[in-house]
């Protein structure tokens, strides 16, 4: 190696490469200078509280719809319990006729025939009141048997009626509008050649 002014030329070509590098960036570290770095990091600051208040608006506002839906719910579940209070002693109201007459019935002392008549009366007031809540009964003598609103107790051969007919009602079966409360418990004919 050759020597100018006293160097070697390895270290004049060092000297060279220092002076080729970026201003500040003696030590390796290739981060930005000071004003740089605490620009972005208010910069951030600011975008960091910003997320955090829009955060904290929006948990805001979930809570209230939160308790908004509890008391809607709280509100219709009470709402739906009155409305089944009322229809239940609406109901009851239109059956206690019924009990009325039925106690002045027991009070009475009187023959068999005028006993029977007051209790057919009674029956028939039992009956409007069942209609007038739309309760009906289901007509199943000498009907088809229907597994939907019969139920059969027992079957009875004969040749004297239809295959699968309704012979004799044991119990009456009842609906409400459209919907079966309770089905008719029945005799069904059974015979084969028909």
């Amino acid at each position: 190696m050759a020597k100018v002014n006293g160097k070697s030329e390895t270290h004049k070509a060092g000297l060279d490469l220092e002076h080729e590098l970026p201003a500040g960036s003696d030590d390796g570290d290739n981060s930005p200078p000071e004003t740089a770095v605490s620009g972005e990091q208010s910069g951030a600051g600011a975008e960091l509280q910003k997320l955090k208040a829009e955060r904290d608006s929006l948990l805001d506002r979930l809570a209230r719809a939160q308790a908004e839906f509890e008391n809607v719910r709280r509100r219709a579940g009470k709402e739906q319990q009155e409305f089944r209070d009322y229809a239940v002693a609406d109901a009851i109201k239109s059956l206690l006729p019924v009990v009325d007459s039925l106690e002045r019935a027991l009070q009475v002392k009187s023959d068999a025939a005028e006993f029977r008549s007051g209790v057919e009366l009674i029956y028939k007031q039992l009956q409007t009141a069942l209609a007038k809540l739309s309760v009906n009964a289901i007509v199943s003598k000498g009907e088809v048997f229907d597994p939907h609103y019969h139920e059969a107790i027992e079957m009875v051969e004969t040749t004297d009626a239809a295959d699968h007919e309704v012979l004799e009602e044991l119990q009456r079966g009842y609906k409400f509008k459209d919907r079966l409360l309770r089905p008719a418990m029945v005799k069904v004919a059974r015979n084969p050649g028909k």
